[in-house]
């Protein structure tokens, strides 16, 4: 009976070391990622920078912020990631900036992006895109000024 008792308390504590660890591992509130929390659907952040725009990185190739994963298309690229990951990373965590302007948190298409300001900003489509280049700083100032509130709330509770 005590070994029972003994093998069941090893099988506990073991699930909720696990749990802790992929708890641990989970990317911050404030990062749109996927199910793996990789960042911008595998995009490259630094190619948005380049003539290159946006290109799909690989797995070989990758570093991780706010416990996100960016995949890049070069050591290089992703050398010059970890060494300023601010300057590259998409803003609001990489959630739509038209939506985080109108105190949502949206998922993106990488392919509807625009640096300003040297910022890289993605939004849910180019449709929404369009409608954002129409007003981009008044845009900016209220997705600004809405993230310090939003940042750290789950999408589905806004």
């Amino acid at each position: 009976m005590s070994h029972l008792k003994s093998t069941s308390q090893k099988i506990t504590l073991t699930a909720a070391l696990l749990g802790a660890s992929f708890s641990i591992m989970a990317a911050d509130l404030d990062m749109s990622v996927d199910s793996n929390d990789l960042a911008i659907k595998g995009y490259d952040p630094v190619a948005y920078f380049d003539s290159k725009g946006p290109v799909k990185g690989t797995s070989e190739f990758t570093a991780t912020y706010k416990n996100a994963i960016y995949q890049f298309v070069s050591s290089e690229n992703r050398d010059q990631f970890r060494a300023d990951p601010q300057a590259y990373a998409p803003q609001y965590g990489g959630y739509c900036a038209f939506g985080v302007a109108m105190g949502k948190k949206f998922e993106t298409d990488p392919q509807a992006w625009k640096i300003e300001d040297g910022k890289l900003y993605l939004n849910l489509d180019k449709s929404v895109q369009k409608r954002w280049l129409e007003n981009t700083q008044e845009f900016i100032q209220d997705a600004d000024n809405n993230w310090t509130t939003i940042k750290t709330v789950e999408a589905y509770k806004l």
